[in-house]
């Protein structure tokens, strides 16, 4: 049974680990994702971008898919299944269709507007039971489309949206999206230890964790992010493993082409690529 993120996100923040969220494209990823996390008895949140959402057939399809497979795997760890990067109205079909979780990204609003949507999102998901995330500051690089070039927050403004009663906070504090360029500056900790300091126990968001090094993850971790998000990591493994298949010219022996057999290098460099994280984080037995 799906659940809201609160739970898991408010025992992460005071065991300071973090539960990763990774987004899903396919029934592959899904199955990977919640697979890995009840072999390491870890919390896990699956991502949905708007994107992937029209990608997959629509909420309901998502919902049915993932309720399912958490039937017949017999998945006992917390799952939530949360929109990501969600606009006002995709963070409404989400809750319509049965997410137990939403991300309303009012980033590029006004803080007026932010605040306003974001207060309407608080009441809903409050009487239903599903995690509100929400988010200040633009997170940098491309995410269905919207372009940002990892700005950091303003700590007050942090709180404006915090003190709104939302469950999790994504701070702008440097990091983006997709692959880090070469020039990229680093987190700016010091951005992230004034939004800790203005929001207390509200666990904050780390959104672009891929290719952040490990020592500035368990530092993030260490000043309140209890939820970190993976996408393009996954991505890379899935891509580069399906290439070695096809290189090595397995689709072309036997039933080398089944798309059981063609997708399970890729399935299982997901499932790597998740373990790995959920270690880094710390996750690992804190279902």
């Amino acid at each position: 049974m799906l659940v809201s993120a609160k739970e898991m996100l408010d025992k992460a923040k005071a065991g300071h680990y973090a539960v990763g969220h990774f987004n899903i494209n396919n029934l592959e990823w899904a199955k990977a994702v919640l697979l890995t996390a009840q072999e390491n008895n870890s919390p896990v949140i699956l991502g949905v971008s708007e994107g992937a959402g029209k990608y997959m057939c629509g909420y309901k399809t998502i919902v049915g898919m993932v309720n399912g497979m958490l039937e017949s795997l017999k998945i006992t760890v917390p799952v939530a299944l949360h929109l990501d990067h969600g606009s006002y109205e995709g963070a409404l079909a989400c809750i319509e269709a049965g997410f137990s979780s939403v991300m309303f990204d009012g980033s590029h609003y006004p803080i007026e507007e932010n605040i306003a949507k974001t207060k309407e999102l608080v009441a809903i998901c409050a009487e239903k039971g599903i995690s509100l995330e929400a988010e200040v500051g633009s997170i940098g690089g491309v995410e269905d489309g919207v372009v940002g070039k990892g700005e950091c927050a303003d700590p007050d403004e942090c709180k404006m949206i915090a003190d709104l009663g939302v469950d999790m906070l994504a701070a702008g504090i440097g990091n983006i999206h997709g692959v880090y360029p070469d020039n990229w500056a680093g987190l700016s900790f010091d951005t992230l230890a004034a939004v800790q300091a203005k929001t207390g126990k509200m666990p904050l968001v780390l959104h672009g964790g891929t290719g952040i090094p490990t020592d500035m993850i368990k530092k993030a971790i260490d000043l309140g992010v209890s939820k970190i998000n993976v996408n393009t990591e996954c991505q890379l493994a899935f891509a580069a493993a399906t290439r070695a298949y096809i290189e090595a010219g397995k689709d072309k022996s036997g039933k080398g082409f089944d798309p059981r057999k063609l997708l399970a290098p890729g399935y299982e460099a997901i499932k790597a690529t998740v373990k790995e994280k959920m270690e880094l984080f710390g996750s690992i037995n804190k279902a």
